[in-house]
Formats: structure tokens, sequence, C-alpha cells
């Protein structure tokens, strides 16, 4: 069986960690590590019986991964107190926000940068409260700086001068000329607080960002990492609210996510044996290369099929484009090379 099957199998809990030989454990880890889901798996087999080396290892990985979690949370603070005095209101996107919320899916995760979203009418206010709290732009071309705020829905990406940590500031979770138009009003409406005092977005909502962010704006790079936080999701919410799943289905139509989100429940069906109610199950056309696409990868970590991760790359850009927006747009990243 292949390292990335193997790793599949152990966070689904389909395989016994106690069966591994050491080589197994270096294509798990290898693979584990390109897919930033060594923590999780640190996580996941926390009380299994392991090798001494490993369980060296995944203590250190655990540790760190609680480290990082606390820099992400502060993160998250110091723009809550860098936009409080203009009364700026914004919810928490992605890893930070399962850790603001002590969601399963956090334990291991790893974070980078910190997500937010702000009101489309903020977004200047929030600019500009920003940079007078010394995050400064990453992206200093006049090209990539006019094409994040007239095509992409987020501004150009900030980092801290002295903390030196990214922020992203999002108006919407898919750019302004993708296909689909979740609507932002109701994802800032509707989010609800956490116990650490910062809002994030609701359950179904939090399920069809994941989903968007995974299947609709991007080439599935770190995809396995973003189905596990789908299957995480899913499973404790639904235990939660019987009728959540429901709820989902309806959220994700209003966002026009139907698709993404029906596709990305089958997924994680098929990898990490998520339960599904009536009406989700089956299978559709090109799901057998999106599951490709995901297990992409040898014993050693490394990206395998190149041609069909560059098919995903350029179907990522041909959703978030039109033809001839694109074409110009690719032309001209080209030639800036």
């Amino acid at each position: 069986m292949s390292a990335v099957r193997t790793l599949v199998d152990l966070l689904a809990g389909r395989r016994d960690a106690a069966d591994l030989g050491p080589r197994d454990w270096d294509g798990v880890i290898g693979v584990a590590r390109s897919e930033a889901m060594l923590a999780t798996l640190a996580c996941r087999l926390e009380a299994a019986d392991l090798p001494p080396s490993v369980v060296a290892l995944f203590a250190d990985q655990r540790t760190a991964a609680e480290v990082a979690q606390r820099q992400a949370l502060w993160e998250a603070e110091m723009a809550r107190r860098a936009l409080k005095e203009q009364r700026i209101e914004f919810v928490l996107l992605k890893g930070t926000a399962y850790a603001a919320a002590d969601l399963s899916c956090s334990a291991g995760r790893q974070i980078g940068d910190l997500d937010i979203l702000v009101l489309q009418s903020d977004i200047g206010r929030a600019e500009n409260e920003l940079l007078a709290a010394d995050w400064e732009w990453v992206k200093s071309d006049p090209y990539d700086d006019a094409y994040y705020r007239d095509h992409m829905h987020e501004l150009p990406p900030l980092i801290h001068k002295a903390r030196d940590r990214m922020i992203d500031v999002h108006h919407t979770i898919l750019p302004r000329t993708h296909r689909i138009t979740p609507d932002a009003l109701a994802l800032m409406s509707d989010a609800v607080a956490t116990g650490s005092g910062h809002a994030v977005l609701c359950p179904a909502d939090m399920v069809c960002h994941c989903a968007a962010h995974m299947l609709a704006d991007g080439d599935l790079q770190g995809g396995l990492r973003n189905l596990w936080d789908f299957h995480c999701l899913t499973r404790d919410f639904a235990a939660a609210d019987p009728g959540f799943w429901g709820k989902l289905d309806a959220r994700a139509d209003m966002h026009g996510l139907r698709a993404p989100v029906r596709r990305a429940a089958r997924l994680s069906r098929d990898l990490y044996g998520s339960d599904l109610p009536l009406g989700w199950d089956g299978q559709e056309p090109g799901d057998d290369w999106y599951r490709r696409r995901l297990l992409a990868r040898d014993d050693w970590g490394r990206s395998t099929d190149f041609a069909l991760q560059q098919a995903f790359y350029v179907r990522s850009h041909w959703l978030r484009m039109p033809p001839a927006m694109l074409a110009r747009h690719l032309w001209t990243k080209w030639r800036k090379r």
C-alpha cells in the first residue's frame, strides 16, 4: 500500500498504527509532512502503540502545534485591537477560526496566515488601521496590487513589521470574477461568537467556506488537510445538530456552493469514511480525478502525476476569471517572469 493511502487510513481509523514497520513510517511521515498534516497525525495517534522514535517526533509536533495556535490566536487579538478604535468588526476564517472555536479539526492543524472577513464597506478603513498598526504590504508590484483590488476577494497580503506574521483581509470568500458569488453579507451577519471573544462563521457557512476554499478556489494543493477539516466539521456539527445536513444543503444553495459542498462530502466519505445522509451518496462524473489529485504523492512525499496537477492548476484559474481576462493575466505574469 502506498504511503499516502496509509496516511489516509490511519487518519480514518482503518489501519492499526502498531502494524506499521520502519519503512512504512518513513513513507507516512514524509507524506504527512508534505501535506502539512504531521501534527494532525500526531494528535490522531496520541494514544496508539508507536515506535519510540515516532513517539518522540509526534510529541514535538504536538507541542509545536500548540505554540503555533497560541501565536495565531494572539495575532487575531492584535488585529482586534488594531481595528477596535474604528469599530470594525471581523470574522475569523480557516485555521485560526477552528482554533478560536476549539473545534476538533484544530488538533495539530498547521496555521499560516491570519485570515479575516470584513464587510466590503469596511475594507478601506480596515486597510488604513492595519497600516497604522505596523502592518505593511508584502507585494509592492503595481500589477499585483491592482489585480488584488480589482479582481480578488481580499486585499493584497500584509505582514507585521515586528512579528513577521501575515494577515489576509477578505471582503468575501471567492474572487469577484469567480463564476460563483457567495452572499458575503449573510456570512458576516450570521457569524457566531466563540468563548475566546472572536466571531467565526456559523457552522453551515464554515463548511461551505471549507468546500469553496478546497474545490472552487484552488488547484487542490493541500487538499488532504482541507478535506480532513471538512470531514471533522461535518461529523461534529451533525453530531450536535441532527438537522445540520439539511441546513448545510440550504445554505450551500444560497451561496451557489451546492456542487462543491456535495463533492467535498463524497470525497470525505471515500477517503475518510464520513457518514453521509440519504441523497448525498453515489458518485458524480469527475470524482475519480479529484481522488487521484488528492492522492498524488509518492512514498517520499513528492508530488506525482504532473499532468493532472497542471490540469487542476489551469482549472483553478479558469474558475476564477473569464477566458479573455485569464489570457491577459497569464500573458502579463509570463512577461513579468
